[in-house]
């Protein structure tokens, strides 16, 4: 029996395949694609038909080269989101890195102060956070004649389905689910002016939408079952760590996501000041912060040294005497232009070379970590000795080396695609 999990990122996307043999999860990687924010008439969006297009020819190569696929889910970055009116898409769809959202941010705290607002979701404060998107929508008239909104991957689920189906990971980083009840919280849409009908009931990892519309059969080649996986990436990459014991974990991509699995939601004053969010797993939370990932050195490499092997650019950086080390959470290292002019505004000394500014991105980025770890212990009143580190990032011996030395912990890097295995294991979970 072959499942298929699609695993798509900010900068790409991956199609596994996935089978049960002796109680071992064998996967093959059968597709992937490119992806990326497009620049549009001055605004950062995503290229949704582009994104659709690739799920379909995704699929089917896996029914080309195993022929019977029983179900497929997707899982995606969270945040985001596609409008709906009926059956049309509203446009454009926007990335979280676009710099839209400062008057609804203010519009939003005016109405619900943060600290309310924390108190009742739990998810730490982003500017881009769907709810400040989702107002500024409202602000700029997008909102008019919209029936429905539904996050990136389940927007992809109702192209493949017809079917419009709300799932519970990816929904609480709007900043919109109650901490308490784990659904939209429907006096906190009302305090902010934005309507009930847009906020369905939502769903759980495992559960089935349907099964693909006829077009979509005639182009894949065949039929399976579309589920419900963990639908934030990092909600299903955590599913996918053979973790010994709840000990922090690193989902390490363009995001570092450092956290911790506790059984309810942590909305203290202490979780709210070190910003720390409460975002749904497969029974239970995710305590966990967002900390700037592998996007800083991406964005490095591509304005330095676009054609070095990475190998080579963490050899120069490992024996760099450059070691000045920056708030990495800073929002200047959020989408700025140029990510080498974001350095040199924030370090006291400028590096003299690339290995500099990679080597002081990466202290910074292990110091981020420290910190997470600090206020970790004391907000869960529990002590850690291991981390484990999986994604893009886990493949970096220097940043783990790095990161083991500064934080005083174990670090265990898995470089597996933990996020499909997730996506797998929930599908392989079906009746069980």
């Amino acid at each position: 029996m072959y499942r298929l999990a699609i695993d798509i990122g900010a900068s790409s996307g991956r199609h596994i395949v996935g089978r049960m043999d002796g109680g071992k999860l064998i996967t093959d990687e059968v597709y992937r694609f490119d992806n990326g924010v497009k620049n549009a008439r001055g605004s950062l969006t995503w290229d949704i038909r582009e994104l659709f297009d690739n799920v379909v020819a995704g699929i089917r190569a896996a029914f080309e080269k195993y022929g019977n696929i029983r179900s497929v889910a997707i899982d995606t970055w969270g945040v985001d989101y596609v409008l709906m009116n009926g059956d049309d898409e509203i446009l454009p769809c926007y990335s979280y890195r676009d710099p839209r959202t400062e008057k609804a941010v203010s519009y939003v705290h005016e109405r619900v102060p943060f600290a309310k607002l924390y108190a009742r979701t739990g998810i730490q404060f982003q500017p881009f956070n769907t709810v400040y998107q989702l107002c500024d929508d409202l602000l700029n008239g997008q909102l008019d004649g919209a029936t429905d909104f539904l996050m990136i991957p389940e927007y992809l689920t109702y192209k493949l389905t017809g079917v419009k189906r709300r799932e519970y990971t990816n929904a609480t980083t709007t900043g919109l689910v109650s901490g308490e009840t784990g659904e939209y919280d429907g006096q906190l849409i009302s305090a902010l002016g934005l309507s009930s009908q847009l906020f369905d009931k939502l769903s759980r990892p495992g559960t089935i939408v349907g099964r693909l519309k006829p077009e979509v059969r005639n182009a894949v080649g065949g039929d399976c079952d579309v589920m419900l996986c963990a639908s934030h990436d990092t909600a299903s990459a955590v599913e996918g760590i053979p973790m010994d014991g709840d000990q922090p974990y690193i989902s390490s991509g363009t995001w570092s996501l450092l956290g911790v699995k506790v059984p309810k939601v942590i909305a203290d004053e202490n979780s709210r000041v070190a910003n720390y969010s409460n975002e749904g797993g497969v029974g239970y939370i995710r305590y966990q912060k967002n900390i700037m990932g592998m996007w800083v050195v991406n964005r490095l490499r591509n304005e330095l040294c676009p054609n070095k092997p990475w190998n080579e650019i963490t050899a120069e950086a490992s024996v760099s005497k450059f070691t000045e080390y920056a708030d990495i959470n800073d929002r200047v290292f959020l989408s700025p232009e140029s990510m080498v002019s974001a350095f040199d505004g924030v370090l006291k000394q400028k590096p003299k070379c690339a290995a500099d500014y990679f080597n002081s991105a990466y202290i910074s980025l292990a110091h981020s970590y420290k910190q997470a770890i600090a206020e970790l212990q004391t907000n869960t009143g529990k002590r850690y000795d291991r981390l484990y580190i999986v994604g893009g990032g886990a493949k970096n011996s220097y940043l783990n080396s790095l990161t083991e030395k500064i934080c005083g912990v174990e670090v265990i890097a898995l470089p597996i695609e933990a996020t499909a295995i997730g996506n797998l294991k929930i599908q392989f979970s079906e009746g069980k």
